[in-house]
């Protein structure tokens, strides 16, 4: 499976373009689970590394890693350096470990095996050990002449990926994407990440802007205008934080967060959860659920069928694929040293490299705390 095929794979397609509230309502009662069983399912999950996404993100990592390879083995060779006898000699020894390599692949099916463990270190280079490496084994070797392409053994890629941040470009939407403002977007929308909550080309598409964290807890909030939570929920999560989540139906709060796949919610992609507020406060009561982990937010943003196209092929939108951690940034996602906590636009950016981290250099500095 190529990395293109997995970054067209579908995901939860909506059929339907329902208002707001209507989507907010989703009657989950023949696939409700059980919450204790939720949140197992999601540590489980998290603990197994069953993140389809993130096996998705080490392709493309490993694919941009070796087009760079591939760039520099391409780009003209300057005159040869003189590496003096001692790089020379090296080659040498690495020469004689290759071609014990190769003896080894060809040798003879009935030639008679020795004990690892019982080989003398003089018998290193005699072929027979190197065909033996395991997957765990590795060459390390700083010759100038020889790439891991070359060598006829095992080696493991250099390429790792942080579960904690990680983030590329997708061709697509999907749900559980991100939509990241172009740096000349002006309005309610300057520099926001939208998380994309529905998406289908004949319905339309729903997002809410996920760093625009509002002054004060949902108490104080919820104190300051009419919402939809009633009081069971305003006292339960007093103290979760709120966001501008868009100016469609400002009156209306919905809730993301990391706890699971409970009754009443939608999972948005491995580790990110949209609904389920009335589950959620239960498990605030024993004290199973932090509120601080539940981030709501006021309203939410809307395209007709088409428009959301549109307006990435306009260059309106950046399209991507991160980390939970970064969906949940004010959610209380872990936040490390190396997370530019105040700016989520401009560290998505980073993350994602290239012309991305040359814009997030350039038009970083406002943060995500303003006025929408």
């Amino acid at each position: 499976m190529t990395v293109r095929t997995l970054l067209l794979l579908p995901l939860m397609a909506t059929s339907a373009f329902a208002p707001w509230r209507q989507w907010h309502h989703i009657d989950t009662a023949m696939n409700s689970k059980n919450s204790e069983r939720a949140h197992i399912e999601r540590n489980l999950e998290e603990m197994m590394g069953n993140d389809w996404r993130l096996f998705r993100a080490n392709l493309v990592a490993k694919e941009q890693a070796e087009a760079s390879h591939q760039r520099k083995n391409d780009t003209p060779s300057s005159e040869p350096k003189d590496y003096g006898d001692e790089k020379l000699a090296h080659q040498g020894q690495l020469g004689e470990l290759f071609a014990g390599a190769i003896s080894s692949i060809f040798q003879k099916k009935n030639s008679s095996r020795v004990a690892s463990g019982r080989r003398h270190s003089s018998d290193i280079f005699d072929g027979d050990a190197i065909g033996g490496l395991s997957d765990d084994d590795k060459i390390v070797t700083d010759d100038p002449f020889v790439s891991e392409a070359e060598l006829p053994l095992l080696i493991k890629s250099k390429v790792k990926i942080n579960k904690h941040r990680w983030a590329h470009e997708i061709p697509h939407v999907e749900p559980g994407c991100v939509l990241l403002a172009n740096e000349k977007l002006g309005g309610v929308f300057h520099q926001t990440v939208v998380l994309v909550v529905q998406h289908d080309e004949k319905t339309g598409s729903i997002g809410i802007v996920i760093n625009r964290p509002l002054e004060g807890d949902l108490q104080k909030v919820a104190s300051q205008a009419n919402c939809n939570l009633d009081l069971s929920l305003k006292m339960a999560f007093s103290k979760s934080p709120v966001s501008y989540g868009g100016p469609v139906l400002q009156e209306e709060l919905s809730v993301i967060h990391g706890f699971g796949e409970v009754e009443g919610s939608t999972k948005l992609c491995p580790g990110v959860y949209v609904g389920g507020s009335e589950e959620l406060m239960n498990e605030v009561r024993i004290n199973r659920f932090d509120p601080h982990h539940a981030l709501f937010v006021k309203g939410h943003a809307a395209w007709v069928p088409g428009q959301l196209s549109r307006e990435i092929k306009k260059g309106v939108w950046y399209t991507a694929a991160v980390s939970s951690d970064l969906i949940l940034r004010y959610a209380g996602a872990m936040v490390t040293e190396e997370d530019n906590a105040a700016d989520l636009w401009s560290d998505i950016l980073m993350c994602l490299g290239g012309k991305y981290a040359e814009i997030s250099r350039a038009y970083a500095g406002r943060g995500d705390k303003r006025m929408p």
